[in-house]
């Protein structure tokens, strides 16, 4: 991966917006389903808000992309449009971009629940190892702003027929509340388990 930089996208990063949108839609096309549209436009304005992570080869060729996106006053946030050049796939790119993202994320809307739909194996398996779960599209956030984002993708109309309830991508969550809940449950099973083995060393 030293072959890589991976950084928060800035305004020097604005000239690549073109092909970044070239690159998310010649995605979309491969797979034949998932991945909306993007235009250079909406990608230069992620760059300026400082909510896109960008990879780059060290002779400065596109490598990766991202974006952040949120939702319900940042009570949802979504990592979007990931997308990594075919020059450069298979070398665990796309896991480096989305933890930089999911890391960023985090920063900027610790308490926000993070999701994302998919139809990638990939992209599941990636969200995955961060600690996302599979959940029913009731889960994710209701603003009709985001589902709106998905009228350029070509399974749009499977989605609206299913009334925003189901389509052939898979919604995945990750909720920081949740995480903590179970760390502090984690923790409380290891303290009980510490003070029963004080007593049994005491009984001997």
């Amino acid at each position: 991966m030293g072959q890589f930089i991976v950084s928060v996208a800035d305004e020097s990063h604005l000239k690549y917006a073109e092909n970044i949108s070239a690159l998310i839609e010649e995605s979309a096309k491969m797979r034949g389903t998932g991945i909306a549209k993007r235009s250079p436009e909406y990608i230069a304005s992620k760059i300026n808000e400082g909510k896109s992570i960008i990879a780059l080869a060290k002779n400065g060729v596109l490598a990766g992309f991202c974006y952040i996106e949120s939702w319900g006053h940042g009570k949802y946030v979504a990592n979007s449009g990931l997308v990594v050049n075919p020059e450069f796939r298979n070398q665990g790119l796309a896991m480096k971009i989305k933890e930089r993202a999911f890391k960023h994320s985090r920063t900027l809307f610790p308490a926000a629940k993070l999701f994302g739909l998919t139809t990638s194996l990939a992209v599941m398996k990636i969200n995955s190892d961060l600690g996302y779960r599979p959940v029913t599209f009731s889960e994710l956030t209701d603003d009709k702003e985001f589902w709106k984002g998905c009228n350029s993708c070509v399974n749009y109309e499977i989605l609206q027929s299913k009334d925003h309830h189901h389509c052939l991508c898979t919604g995945m969550l990750f909720d920081p509340e949740e995480k903590k809940r179970k760390w502090d449950q984690k923790k409380k099973k290891v303290q009980q388990k510490l003070k029963v083995w004080k007593k049994t060393v005491k009984v001997l």
